[in-house]
């Protein structure tokens, strides 16, 4: 049979999200959601949506949410750019920075939707190394990368970086981009946004799916200076003028209004975090220090591998993530849910690891 495909088909590896099982006994914890509806003044600014809203195009530059944005940030509006989520955002960026450049460096163990990048873009790939303990030293990226992108916090892991390292890397890294993706920095760690105006090579990306409930919103934002963030929108303009729905940007800015449900939500997860973190060392898990809205575990110390676990798990409707491949197959990224959530998964840890025992 002919085939009709391209060989950008033939190359691509394509990146694979979190089982999405529904049902009222299933508990998942497994795709990083919030466990919290949105703010009231949320749901209020999507009954508000017109029909006029819907039938005309959306602002294609989303200015009111960039000046939103700008003002929570304490940046300008110029240095804002929103797009269909983080991930596109990521990809814009990819496209923009690191195209036709040396090759870009990113940890080993990091967001897998950075490879599938590279592959889709014909981007040179050079993955740094994590250390033993899975933290990121910044002086592993080496001075003749095309760019450099990383997680803060890192995903799976959940560790984060301080700020001093960050700036010690932008201080030393002058001759392409540093793409810091900071999808989780809500739950604990420090923001790159406030080296924005001294570092013009620093793009900084944020994500509403997590802190502020609003996954199934697709909103996504980048902080950097404007040359980067006209960059990116020459490339955005050149694929898709409208990224952003209308009902998305009135969610988006309404969300960024109350600062308090925020405050209120991003502390209870971090509490839950907490006091999961602390249960399973109990048991005898190793748990990394989390900055992020999941825990990386391992049960080497218990009798159970992680597979094993996995698959327990699963078959209870606990859903959990797993990735068997060297050196994260002794390893499980665990969501934080709410409080219930959390007592039915070590409910079912306690099953599981004594059938097993």
């Amino acid at each position: 049979m002919t085939s009709f495909q391209s060989k950008l088909v033939s190359r691509l590896s394509p990146y694979v999200p979190g089982e999405q099982r529904h049902g009222a006994d299933v508990v998942k914890l497994n795709t990083n959601e919030n466990p919290y509806p949105p703010s009231p003044q949320v749901m209020q600014a999507i009954a508000n949506i017109e029909g006029d809203d819907l039938r005309r195009y959306p602002d294609p530059e989303a200015s009111a949410l960039c000046k939103a944005l700008a003002d929570y940030e304490g940046v300008e509006s110029n240095q804002v750019y929103v797009a269909n989520g983080s991930d596109e955002t990521l990809g814009l960026a990819f496209m923009a920075f690191f195209t036709d450049k040396a090759a870009l460096q990113f940890p080993n163990i990091s967001y897998s939707f950075y490879p599938v990048y590279c592959k889709l873009f014909d981007i040179q790939a050079s993955p740094v190394a994590l250390n033993p303990d899975f933290s990121l030293d910044v002086n592993a990226f080496t001075d003749d990368a095309g760019g450099i992108c990383f997680p803060n916090p890192n995903a799976p892991t959940g560790l984060s970086l301080p700020l001093t390292d960050i700036e010690q890397l932008l201080q030393r890294y002058t001759q392409g981009v540093v793409l810091v993706d900071e999808a989780y920095s809500d739950f604990g760690a420090e923001s790159a946004i406030s080296l924005i105006d001294k570092y013009p090579n620093l793009l900084v990306t944020r994500t509403f799916s997590k802190g502020r409930s609003l996954a199934g919103m697709r909103v996504g934002a980048a902080f950097g200076n404007v040359e980067l963030i006209r960059a990116t929108a020459a490339v955005k303009n050149s694929f898709n003028s409208y990224p952003l729905d209308a009902v998305a940007q009135s969610a988006a800015i309404a969300s960024l209004a109350d600062e308090a449900y925020f405050q209120n939500c991003k502390q209870k997860i971090i509490h839950t975090r907490n006091t999961l973190a602390n249960a399973l060392q109990s048991r005898g898990f190793t748990v990394l220090d989390s900055s992020a809205n999941f825990i990386f575990v391992s049960p080497k110390s218990v009798p159970i591998d992680a597979k094993t676990l996995y698959e327990g798990l699963n078959n209870l409707n606990v859903l959990v993530r797993y990735w068997p491949k060297d050196p994260i197959q002794d390893w499980l990224r665990i969501s934080i849910g709410t409080d219930e959530e959390i007592t039915l998964l070590l409910n079912a840890i306690d099953q599981v690891v004594t059938e097993h025992g």
